[in-house]
């Protein structure tokens, strides 16, 4: 984790109270860090730290932008980020991850590398299902998906080129009249 050093906090040399650490998410973090979710972005962070008696509280605050790979189309999308995270740092003999929120980092080094930890936070806020909003998808995808999509005949054809958001909804209600079962349904099984 070299390339990450800028992230290392050095908790054993700081005093009692709170301290302030700043930090600015830019591409060159989301390429080091090489996750599968997030790929650009410019997320401003602010670590406040408090140190007690035997433990490390650490509070992020994390606003800014991120771009993914939109859902339907591929191409990439805005989203906003704003969220706060905290993170509870103690010192044991090993490192180890007791619960989403403690941390027990070796006494001897005394100091935590916070880089997955700010990619994580911000990967959590991202939503399954992000899409552009309508309009906006790449037409040429939205076109062929259109075309190659699985249509039952009480469907109407739009002509703005998008798929439906409320497509698991269309499936629901063609089960419920699919005229195919209409002659189980007259069966009586007792």
């Amino acid at each position: 984790m070299a390339k990450f050093s800028l992230y290392n906090i050095s908790l054993k040399n700081l005093s009692e109270g709170v301290h302030t650490f700043e930090y600015e998410l830019d591409r060159k973090f989301f390429d080091a860090i090489d996750g599968d979710e997030v790929r650009k972005g410019n997320v401003k962070v602010t670590v406040k730290v408090r140190k007690t008696s035997s433990t490390f509280e650490c509070v992020f605050d994390l606003k800014g932008v991120v771009q993914v790979p939109c859902t339907r189309c591929l191409d990439d999308m805005n989203l906003d980020v704003d969220t706060q995270s905290r993170l509870i740092v103690k010192f044991g003999k090993e490192y180890s991850e007791e619960s989403d929120e403690i941390v027990i980092i070796p006494e001897e080094e005394g100091e935590i590398n916070i880089a997955w930890f700010l990619y994580e936070f911000i990967a959590l806020t991202i939503p399954i299902k992000h899409v552009h909003p309508t309009g906006e998808c790449n037409r040429a995808v939205s076109s062929k998906l259109r075309k190659h999509r699985a249509v039952s005949v009480d469907d109407t054809d739009d002509d703005d080129g998008e798929i439906p958001d409320d497509d698991f909804s269309d499936e629901e209600e063609s089960q419920d009249n699919d005229p195919r079962w209409d002659a189980l349904k007259g069966l009586n099984l007792e």
